[in-house]
């Protein structure tokens, strides 16, 4: 007998050999209908795989990210299994589930394909999961391998399995269709009740530019055809709010591919905006008791070498700077820590000296495959609104409190209400991604854990996704239409300084090692804003908006009143613009409104005569007549309430 450990904590015995499956169908026929996978311990596996030995069982549905994960790869399949069918003699690269779906790599050969031709691919894919084809797993050698694929004449496969060690392979097999694949999938296809492809993009062969360019084809599935209604509807109003649009529209970045691919130019009013979070940010963090300091954009490669990020992130990086002198090189730096460290590192600390609390806005590179770049979201430089904080063992959860309310305080600023709290830890089965002793890692995640417990956060724990240095507690935001991203994020790390050797002078005279958080609230400038532009349409709050007024003389001969009102605004710190030009005030109007900007102030003969402004607020209409001061008291205390500390 086995015991089996649920999430609720309660435990069931069964037999050794029992599936996830036959557990489901145990505890209600109901929840077996709707299993797609499981996680066993922390690694999701097919729900008809046996278990042998004590675990912990976590059933997973569509409710599951894991549960649509392993749907969706197994839809990829469904759509390779009908390409296949419809055209003979193509050949496959990968297949992965995604954020949103799946896509599939293919060599079409010389069939010709595009968009038109979804509707009977997605037609072929329904009749084939209505036949209920199950995926099978088979473990298979390296030369069953090699002479399969070598039989169907399938190259690409053929690398993959070349890069693979003898034991380590497996198929899938499902209906028509056999693939080289790990898994995990859903029991049979009768789940996928809705498909949608959504576009054909080229792909080169393993992301390298010199190989093969494959057809890419994109595509959701979905069990309910309303939820795939739903998700089209969706992505309508997301197309509306997609920041490189409204970027553009807005004046706030741009692109060159003469600067490079992936690497942002700020623009006038995008860099205002940017300047103001930064600005916000500072101060709080200043009155928190945090230093600010400033560290160059490159590091010698024996930096990230002993800090771990030449490990993890060498390939990522860009490559390496030589100089005239033999054998030293630097490296763009990947991430701010180790300078960090380096500056801790310069002078000897005492336990009165801690916490110490260092912040900077700083600048770090990576080479992401052009492929998966994406105007601000992927980026291959971006600026962190990184901080470290060194103390002492017994000041971590007050730290770590007091990072959490800094997060709370920048998010309620900004209007983002729904969040969710998930809790980072390592992979148990799979300890050598990490660097570090089970004992710092195991203290590590105990204080995550506790402050969580002590605040009555509601967190979901995440085996598997800590950084390689550290456990960490991250704040998922979901936007305006529903979308989770992750935005901040608290880590508590005992590794890097070991790694730098960091140590203070404890009461006892002694050296001691300190603790290392890093924290980033809003994570990725560059992410957070086009995040911001997403949530908010364009329409930002009215602290952070580029330009907060417009003035809109009704004719030319109340220009000079005009810029008489500008200027009194800006006694008040108030941000506006004129709109000067020889046209129709609705036009004026309609116009600041395409431009998102909050108030509109019309002024004209009776305005000028009364030293009034008429007020309009953007997409609410006409707000009635101010005097100058009184407008002003209006929006500054529009301002103070948003900023305010809730």
């Amino acid at each position: 007998m086995i015991n089996i450990t649920l999430p609720d904590k309660s435990v069931k015995q069964y037999e050794a050999g029992i599936t996830p499956m036959d557990i489901a169908r145990d505890i209600s026929e109901g929840l077996a209908r709707n299993v797609l996978a499981a996680k066993v311990n922390s690694e999701v596996k097919d729900a008809t795989l046996p278990i042998e030995e004590d675990v912990k069982l976590s059933l997973l549905t569509w409710n599951d990210t894991d549960g649509k994960a392993a749907m969706w790869h197994s839809s990829a399949h469904l759509m390779a299994e009908a390409i296949e069918l419809l055209y003979p003699g193509v050949k496959f690269g990968i297949g992965p589930d995604i954020e949103n779906g799946f896509y599939y790599d293919i060599d079409f050969g010389d069939h010709a394909i595009s968009e038109k031709d979804f509707p009977k691919i997605e037609q072929k894919m329904l009749e084939l999961a209505r036949e209920k084809q199950t995926f099978d797993r088979k473990e298979v050698s390296k030369s069953e391998a090699l002479d399969y694929f070598g039989k169907k004449g399938d190259e690409y496969k053929i690398e993959l399995i070349n890069d693979l060690e003898d034991g380590e392979i497996t198929f899938y097999s499902s209906g028509y269709f056999t693939d080289l694949c790990r898994g995990p999938h859903i029991p049979d296809t009768s789940p996928i009740k809705a498909v949608k492809l959504m576009k054909v993009a080229g792909a080169y062969w393993r992301g390298d530019e010199n190989r093969k360019q494959l057809t890419r084809i994109y595509g959701i599935t979905f069990p309910k055809k309303k939820e795939l209604d739903e998700y089209l509807v969706l992505l309508e109003e997301a197309k509306k709010r997609d920041h490189r649009l409204l970027g553009k529209e807005l004046e706030l970045f741009t692109f060159s591919q003469q600067v490079g691919q992936g690497l942002p130019l700020w623009l006038p009013k995008g860099a205002e905006l940017r300047e103001r979070l930064e600005q916000y940010l500072k101060r709080v963090q200043k009155e928190k008791g945090y230093d600010q300091v400033i560290t160059p954009h490159i590091g010698n490669v024996k930096l990230y070498k002993t800090s771990g990020h030449y490990q993890k992130y060498g390939e990522e990086s860009f490559r390496p700077i030589k100089t005239p002198v033999e054998g030293e090189e630097f490296f763009l730096k990947p991430m701010n820590c180790p300078h960090h460290c380096e500056i801790y590192n310069a002078f000897p600390h005492s336990y009165k000296d801690l916490p110490l609390r260092m912040a900077e806005f700083g600048t770090v590179y990576r080479y992401e495959q052009s492929g998966e770049l994406h105007g601000l979201t992927r980026v291959r430089g971006f600026t962190q609104d990184d901080a470290h904080i060194f103390c002492t063992p017994d000041q971590i959860k007050e730290e770590f409190n007091g990072v959490i309310d800094i997060i709370h305080q920048i998010f309620n600023a900004l209007d983002f209400k729904d969040v969710s709290i998930q809790i980072s830890l390592r992979d148990p089965d799979n300890k050598e991604k990490y660097i570090g002793s089970d004992e710092n890692w195991e203290k590590a995640e105990r204080a995550i854990i506790e402050v969580a417990e002590e605040r009555g956060l509601d967190a979901h724990i995440e085996y598997g996704e800590a950084a390689f240095y550290g456990p960490k507690m991250d704040f998922m935001v979901k936007d305006a239409i529903g979308r989770k991203w992750q935005l901040g994020t608290i880590q508590v790390d005992y590794n890097l300084p070991e790694r730098f050797d960091l140590t203070y002078i404890g009461s006892d005279n002694e050296k001691h090692r300190p603790v290392m958080i890093h924290r980033a609230p809003f994570g990725s400038m560059e992410r957070f804003v086009a995040v911001l532009i997403e949530h908010c349409a364009g329409n930002f709050p009215l602290w952070l908006t580029p330009d907060q007024v417009i003035i809109l003389p009704i004719s030319e001969k109340y220009q000079s009143y005009a810029e008489n009102v500008l200027n009194l605004l800006k006694k008040y710190e108030i941000r506006g613009l004129i709109d000067g030009r020889n046209e129709k005030t609705g036009r004026k109007i309609r116009d600041a409104e395409m431009k998102k900007i909050p108030y509109m102030l019309i002024v004209g003969e009776k305005e000028e005569n009364e030293g009034t402004v008429s007020v309009r607020k953007h997409g609410e209409g006409d707000m009635g007549t101010y005097d100058i001061e009184g407008f002003a008291k209006l929006i500054n205390d529009e301002v103070a309430e948003l900023l305010a500390d809730k």
